[in-house]
């Protein structure tokens, strides 16, 4: 169902992003250059509006600049292609802006006294490193590892949506979201781990 809705929401997306890229290549913007713009963007919503408790502005913030992960590869794959420092650069820059959104959302529940759900942004904050470490290892070792139910796309939405409703007046949605997210990123280092067992029993019998 995540996979499902991931890919629903990117067709919807890409009559949108499409035309942008276009015109950024034509200004003679590059796709790094919105790869480092979108992460300060999610770095000042997150560290300069989330952190301080002001959980509709930093979600809306962080939201807007996130699209710009679809936005540069739309860029790259127009320009022919992404470059290998590309690929790392955007992968770098996604753990940033993951730690800046989980250790935002961690440092404004401890300054509320919320040890529940400082504890769930903390698991939420190690397990997606985790998620995104099993993979690129997996890759590393020439295996395949794209499976999950708790993508990249799917955390930052879950805890989007949790961080907006609190900031509207649903106080404890943020907490729940986090918890959710924790379960299921737990969930999906499992999936990852099971797939990538399960490739390497092939392959020790090949």
């Amino acid at each position: 169902m995540a996979k499902i809705f991931q890919v629903t929401a990117r067709a919807g997306m890409t009559r949108v992003v499409e035309p942008v890229a276009r015109g950024l290549l034509r200004a003679g913007v590059s796709p790094n250059a919105v790869t480092v713009a979108g992460t300060v963007g999610v770095l000042v919503g997150a560290l300069g509006f989330g952190a301080r408790g002001q959980l509709v502005a930093g979600a809306l913030i962080v939201t807007v600049f996130a699209l710009t992960d679809m936005l540069d590869g739309t860029m790259a794959r127009m320009s022919g292609g992404s470059t290998r420092f590309g690929a790392f650069l955007d992968s770098s820059m996604d753990r940033v802006s993951d730690s800046a959104v989980f250790g935002a959302v961690a440092y404004w529940l401890a300054t509320e006294g919320n040890h529940s759900g400082l504890a769930a942004a903390l698991i939420c904050l190690a397990v997606g490193g985790l998620v995104s470490y099993v993979k690129a290892r997996a890759e590393g070792l020439g295996m395949t590892c794209n499976v999950g139910v708790a993508e990249r796309t799917e955390r930052l939405l879950i805890v989007g949506v949790g961080g907006l409703l609190t900031g509207l007046g649903v106080g404890p949605a943020l907490e729940i979201s986090l918890w959710l997210l924790a379960a299921v990123s737990i969930f999906t280092v499992g999936q990852r781990v099971a797939h990538v067992y399960r490739q390497a029993q092939l392959v020790g019998r090949e």
